[in-house]
């Protein structure tokens, strides 16, 4: 793992900004090849704008007051600082999500046909996100108590927090399961599924995975039942996927009954 790839004279170039960029070109060149022939292709680079606010707005938020607000609460101007890091994927997801939502009211397209679309491309940038974590020594685990684990070099956040113990590949194992995510997703895409199962499929799945492996994560303040910042927007993100998902379904039922 290296925090810093190069140096140009006193500009450093960083492997957490190059690996995120990287995930993001392929998220939008595969989401641009799933949207290939249908009528949403033109608009998968003009959503680009308002998801890259949407996204970085809110992850901040979410990283701020739910990750270090012990931390911003004294020091209020630095909440602005988001080029000294500190953002949050499922922020960002949210943020982007309502983004998406905005676009396609303002162009009169279908939100849920659209997310079904771009799911795949965006679970597959997430797990090529998660190699920016590693590299970059964040989202890092908690000890193994063992011989087990990745240990982080100085000049890391994890090696700040815990030195040279072992940790939990817990960033790792979320980037691995992302990728199975993806597998899923272009697997159940081939079947006709209700307009939103497929990208509220991916919120299930994701959040499952994201649930579980917080359990190993030793970054994350925990609040009641002992569960993270992340383990409670997962639990939330996956009941109300499972209700909409219900709701949907039901409504095109309903819908092809009355029109039998």
């Amino acid at each position: 793992m290296k925090v810093v790839l190069f140096t140009i004279g006193d500009f450093h170039v960083h492997s957490y900004g190059v690996v995120v960029a990287l995930a993001v070109l392929l998220a939008l060149g595969v989401a641009r090849y799933l949207a290939a022939g249908t009528s949403y292709q033109e608009h998968v680079v003009n959503i680009v704008p308002y998801v890259f606010v949407g996204a970085i707005l809110c992850a901040r938020i979410w990283h701020v007051f739910f990750f270090q607000w012990e931390y911003y609460s004294k020091h209020l101007t630095e909440i602005v600082y988001i080029w000294n890091g500190g953002i949050a994927i499922q922020g960002a997801l949210i943020g982007g999500f309502v983004a998406l939502i905005v676009y396609t009211k303002k162009h009169r397209l279908s939100f849920w046909k659209l997310t079904d679309l771009l799911a795949p491309a965006i679970v597959l940038g997430q797990s090529i996100g998660r190699i920016a974590c590693f590299l970059n020594g964040d989202a890092y685990g908690s000890p193994t108590g063992s011989g087990f684990g990745i240990v982080y070099p100085e000049g890391t956040m994890a090696y700040d927090v815990y030195g040279s113990q072992p940790l939990w590949p817990a960033e790792i194992w979320e980037g691995q399961w992302d990728l199975i995510v993806f597998v899923l997703l272009i697997l159940l895409r081939s079947r006709k599924w209700t307009a939103g199962v497929l990208f509220l499929s991916y919120n299930i799945l994701y959040s499952f995975g994201r649930f579980n492996l917080e359990w190993l994560r030793g970054d994350s303040p925990r609040y009641a039942f002992s569960w993270t910042a992340g383990q409670w927007t997962s639990f939330s993100v996956i009941a109300v996927s499972l209700g909409m998902m219900i709701y949907l379904v039901m409504r095109d039922r309903t819908k092809l009954q009355i029109s039998a």
